[in-house]
């Protein structure tokens, strides 16, 4: 993956919060909490998500600190968001419940389904199919300067984006912001592009 082996495009936040004492096994313990975990009767409609390890997306544990806690220079974690969903093919689908409810009206003598009938046969073949079928596995590398409050998320998608801020902050207690470009200057130079930009709030 490309926080590991290569490129990788990347949208860039600060972490807002105190970072609390014995982290280590906090974040370890919060990792395997909400890690990823298919449903017991697998993955229907509705969207699943959790961390992975950035190694490979079958592997949910994160109680070796090597395979996710790098140290150098700093203090990183390094660990992808996994969300699956699946979905049937509409126009294949709706040929084959129209055909079912054909079937179900030369049955009986009747000339239409009553709608009871085939929402029947519809949630029945969405059942069937939906076991048969792979789910879609969408991968978001995240990349944590722990030490330095800042993480890199591998994606620039909105909706990426928005999915990775809640599950941050719903697993380890701390809010993503994202950085201005503003950021990246000292107060002084900030404070002086602030008064003479219109564009960045000064005067007109």
């Amino acid at each position: 993956m490309g926080v590991l082996s290569g490129p990788m495009t990347a949208r860039r936040f600060r972490v807002m919060g105190d970072l609390p004492e014995g982290w280590r096994d906090l974040f370890r313990d919060k990792l395997t909490e909400f890690s990823f975990r298919e449903p017991p009767g697998g993955v229907g409609k509705e969207e699943v998500e959790g961390w992975v390890s950035s190694h490979n997306l079958l592997d949910t544990d994160f109680s070796d600190f090597n395979r996710w806690l790098y140290s150098g220079t700093g203090h990183y974690g390094v660990f992808t968001l996994r969300a699956d969903k699946k979905s049937l093919p509409a126009a294949l689908f709706k040929a084959h419940l129209e055909k079912k409810c054909q079937e179900w009206c030369l049955k009986e003598g009747r000339e239409r389904t009553p709608n009871a009938v085939k929402n029947e046969i519809k949630e029945r073949m969405e059942e069937e199919w939906l076991v048969r079928a792979f789910p879609r596995v969408a991968l978001t590398e995240i990349l944590w300067r722990i030490d330095a409050g800042y993480v890199l998320v591998g994606a620039s998608s909105e909706k990426t984006l928005d999915r990775v801020r809640k599950r941050f902050l719903q697993t380890f207690g701390l809010r993503l912001v994202p950085f201005s470009p503003l950021d990246w200057v000292d107060q002084r130079t900030r404070d002086d592009l602030l008064s003479t930009s219109p564009s960045l709030g000064g005067a007109q």
